[in-house]
Formats: C-alpha cells, sequence, structure tokens
C-alpha cells in the first residue's frame, strides 16, 4: 500500500505533467525556433563530443562546429537561391500552359466522371485572373511576397526566429552535458537506472533515424534532381529537392515527384513516352532507397515502422502545427521504446505466463 505522502507526490507530478502538456499545447508557435535549435543541437552534439575526445575543450569545439554548420549553409544558400529563383520564375512563365494543360486534359475527364456536360473546373477563368491581373512573372512573385510580410508584425516575429534558431543552438550544444547531468540528478532514485536505459535507447533509435534520414534524404534528392535534369525538365531542380525533403514520410516523396514530375514533363513535351523516364528515375530512387540506402545508412536497429512514422507525423501536425511535426519522430521514437519495454514487462509477468 502506498502511503498518503506517496500518493500526494504523484498527483502533484501527474498534475505538473498536465500543466506541462497545457503550455506546450498553447505554446506551440512560439516553441518552434526553440524545438528547431535543440534539434540541430542535438544532431551537431556527437561532432562536438569527437572533437572532445581529440583534446578540444567543450566550448572550442562548438564554435568549430558551429561555425563549419553555419559555412555550408551559408554556401547552400548563396548558391541555391538564383537557381531557386531562376525556376519559380520559369514556373510562373509556365503557368498559362499548365492551366492550358489542365483544360484541355483534366477538366474534360472531371466533368465526364461527375455526368455533367460543362468542366467541373473554369481554367479560363483562371487564366484570364492571371493575365489581368498579375502580369508578368516578376509581378506575380513580388505581388506574393508583399502579400507574405504585409504585416510588419509578421515580419519582426519571423526575422526573430531565424536569429533565435543559431543562438538556441549554440547554448544548448556548448550546455549539453550540463543539461544532461542537470536531468540526470532529477530523476527519482529507484527508477533511475530503467529511465537512463530507456534513454540511452530512445536516444540510439533516435539518433541513428535522425541523422540517417538526413543522409537518405539529400542523396535521394540528389538522385531526383540529376535524373529529371537529365531528362530535360525545366523543374528538375524544384520537384527533385521537394521530393527529397519530403522523403522522411514512407513513400511520400516517390508520389508527390511522380506526379509533378508527370505533369510537368507532359505540359512541357506533351509527349507521354517521358513518363516512362519519370517512372524510370523514381522507381530507380526508390531501390536505392529501399535496397542500399537504409540498410546502409539507417541500418536494422531502426525500428520506427514506416505507418507508424506516417500516423506520428500526421497527430503531430494536427495536434501542435509545424511545432508537432518538428517533434513528432521524437515523440515517436520515445513512444516506440517505451511500448517496447511494456512488452517486455507483459512477456515477464505471472499473469502472462499464466502463474499464480
Amino acid at each position: 500500500m502506498f502511503s498518503k505522502e506517496l500518493w500526494r507526490d504523484r498527483i502533484v507530478a501527474l498534475v505538473a505533467l498536465f500543466i506541462l502538456a497545457l503550455l506546450l499545447w498553447h505554446l506551440a508557435g512560439v516553441l518552434t525556433p526553440f524545438a528547431i535549435g535543440a534539434g540541430m543541437a542535438y544532431i551537431c552534439n556527437p561532432l562536438v563530443d569527437r572533437l572532445e575526445r581529440f583534446g578540444i575543450g567543450r566550448t572550442l569545439g562548438v564554435i568549430i562546429v558551429f561555425l563549419a554548420v553555419a559555412l555550408v549553409l551559408t554556401i547552400l544558400i548563396l548558391v541555391l537561391i538564383p537557381i531557386v529563383q531562376q525556376q519559380i520564375i520559369q514556373l510562373l512563365q509556365n503557368l498559362p500552359a499548365y492551366i492550358n494543360w489542365v483544360r484541355n486534359n483534366i477538366a474534360p475527364l472531371l466533368g465526364g466522371l461527375a455526368g455533367a456536360e460543362q468542366n467541373l473546373l473554369d481554367p479560363e477563368a483562371l487564366k484570364e485572373l492571371v493575365s489581368e491581373n498579375w502580369g508578368s512573372a516578376s509581378n506575380i512573385l513580388s505581388l506574393a511576397l508583399k502579400h507574405a510580410f504585409s504585416s510588419g508584425t509578421a515580419l519582426l516575429v519571423l526575422g526573430m526566429n531565424l536569429l533565435l534558431i543559431p543562438v538556441i543552438m549554440f547554448y544548448l550544444l556548448r550546455d549539453w552535458d550540463k543539461l544532461l547531468h542537470w536531468i540526470e540528478e532529477q530523476l527519482p532514485r529507484d527508477q533511475r537506472n530503467t529511465i537512463i536505459e530507456l534513454a540511452g535507447e530512445t536516444n540510439s533509435v533516435l539518433g541513428q533515424f535522425i541523422r540517417g534520414q538526413l543522409s537518405v534524404m539529400s542523396i535521394l534528392g540528389l538522385i531526383y534532381v540529376v535524373g529529371l535534369w537529365l531528362m530535360g525538365l525545366d523543374l528538375a531542380l524544384g520537384i527533385g529537392v521537394l521530393a527529397g525533403l519530403i522523403s522522411f514520410v514512407p513513400y511520400l516523396g516517390v508520389i508527390v515527384g511522380l506526379l509533378l514530375s508527370g505533369i510537368a514533363a507532359l505540359v512541357q513535351t506533351g509527349d507521354a513516352f517521358q513518363l516512362i523516364w519519370v517512372g524510370l528515375i523514381f522507381g530507380i530512387g526508390q531501390i536505392m532507397e529501399t535496397m542500399v540506402l537504409q540498410p546502409l545508412l539507417l541500418g536494422g536497429a531502426i525500428k520506427l515502422h514506416p505507418v507508424w512514422v506516417i500516423f506520428a507525423v500526421l497527430a503531430g501536425g494536427q495536434l501542435f502545427g509545424f511545432f508537432g511535426v518538428l517533434l513528432a519522430l521524437p515523440a515517436a521514437a520515445a513512444i516506440s521504446v517505451l511500448v517496447r519495454y511494456g512488452a517486455r514487462l507483459w512477456r515477464n509477468s505471472k499473469l502472462y505466463w499464466g502463474a499464480s
């Protein structure tokens, strides 16, 4: 039997956890830069630890890793921004062709399926709206940016968040070991070893999954971009990068990439034979991911089922928005570890073995 003091302490702990969950719910938008900064610190921490093993101090190691990450991101931004800008302008300039293709191919099909004599879509009106109100591709882009940043407050918040992410990353990375030690000191003594064991297992699963998945996403994006570029697709960079970025959700990158590339190829060339090349490119990417990249970069220790990953991402987005998407995989990894731990306890229980 539990004493009154123990019951009281447990009730207080449950109330504290409830209040914490409520705060996370209401502060989800504010916590986004903290989640991104913490995630980047978590990913970079093994590099700092490795530098420490070579005799480099923690602070100096953090500075080296921080500067290296900043340099890589800066180079990528400087190289990619002009290319992405050109791709966006190309997309907007081809918008009338896309609308014509929809009018001639998709709209009649949808109208026929619906049993209507007229098209369900009115691409002609959309085309007229684009040509009359937006004008050239550059005007479309400027209007979109003006609309996105029309609120000075929204622009200020975005700027603050972008500045906060590297600051949060730096300080968390510098004090990572101290934070872990402080958390360990707060653990209940009778459950300390069990919690540390579960946390270590979660860290192993999550760390290998995130770092491996980032590598898989990058390589897949490169395969898609190069393949689509070789077949002469104008929007190769945009579609390839997008398909690679969202490939962390199983099969989503392939499905989206196939659809966008297929439509773009048909609009650009009008040759249905190009769909074979599109299918071949994404088929090669899928084979590479399944047979080479995942076994090599993720390994057999990753026990996150694809269905569980999809559900976690969707549920996180539904509950907490973008902040929930960021925390979906860490939460999924932690819950999967707890489920396996519960299963081990169940298999070792008297009820499982039917002992009296």
